[in-house]
């Protein structure tokens, strides 16, 4: 059975759309390319290939369709299942020494095989029944382990970020349409002293550096990099077009599309 018979599905809790990763997931492309990005580093995956997405992490995906198509299955290993898994199988957890938010996973033929064999567990809306699909996780999380025993010092790590320096952490993911509670979550921080620490690091209050800087950003994509508006304003952390084209006259004078017009005018 090919790659691209694989129906577009989730297994496990529902997580949200926010570019915040609460619980790891296994993402496999059926078809398709998935462009991803997590403050440091940008990865691609194509059909047929693989991944451990990490929790705790800032994160951005954007697919690419390919003859008009993408499908995809992500695999949910939420923590109430992961201490389950460990209570009744035991495996021997190290420290995992990698950062990064899109972890690879040695090329395996467990892992297609695996993908195959969900295909008899769909029903007609594409889902895949509770009481199997927690099997099936099992398998997979199985599958891993034996791979990639050292993936066990991700999967069972139920540490909170620890307290880091803010600075540093605002300057490189500003750009992650995530709320502040987040923020001060991942920089080890309750709301309160996040709020606190913010204000004496940037003289300034989370929302409105947020907005400032996305904006001094786009200015400079927009005026230098030739970049249009609606090719940046996502990447930027800014949930529409219009909400940012107001945000930008309000503080620059003038519309993105007038300072792109403009910056087209002048370069002739």
């Amino acid at each position: 059975m090919r790659a691209t018979e694989i129906k577009s599905c989730y297994i496990g809790p529902e997580i949200s759309p926010e570019q915040f990763i609460p619980e790891h997931f296994f993402l496999f492309i059926g078809t398709g390319i998935i462009h991803g990005y997590d403050g440091n580093k940008s990865y691609m995956l194509n059909a047929g290939e693989y991944c451990l997405v990490r929790k705790n992490r800032l994160a951005r995906y954007n697919k690419e369709k390919v003859n008009d198509a993408f499908e995809k299955v992500v695999i949910i290993f939420d923590e109430i299942f992961l201490k389950k898994f460990q209570e009744k199988h035991k495996p021997l957890v190290t420290k995992f020494n990698s950062t990064e938010a899109f972890t690879k996973i040695n090329q395996t033929e467990l892992i297609p095989n695996f993908i195959r064999s969900l295909m008899p567990y769909y029903n007609r809306a594409g889902k895949i029944d509770k009481a199997f699909a927690d099997v099936k996780r099992e398998e997979l999380l199985i599958i891993l382990l034996r791979n990639q025993p050292k993936l066990a010092g991700i999967f069972f790590d139920y540490g909170i970020p620890e307290k880091i320096n803010l600075e540093e952490f605002m300057n490189r993911n500003y750009k992650f349409n995530v709320s502040i509670q987040r923020f001060a979550y991942l920089t080890g921080r309750s709301l309160s002293a996040f709020k606190r620490d913010f204000s004496r690091t940037f003289n300034n209050t989370p929302n409105h550096w947020l907005v400032q800087k996305r904006l001094q950003e786009a200015h400079f994509l927009i005026g230098e990099k030739n970049k249009k508006p609606s090719e940046i304003y996502l990447d930027l952390g800014f949930e529409d077009l219009s909400h940012f084209s107001f945000a930008f006259k309000k503080l620059f004078g003038l519309t993105p599309t007038d300072l792109a017009q403009q910056n087209k005018f002048f370069s002739r």
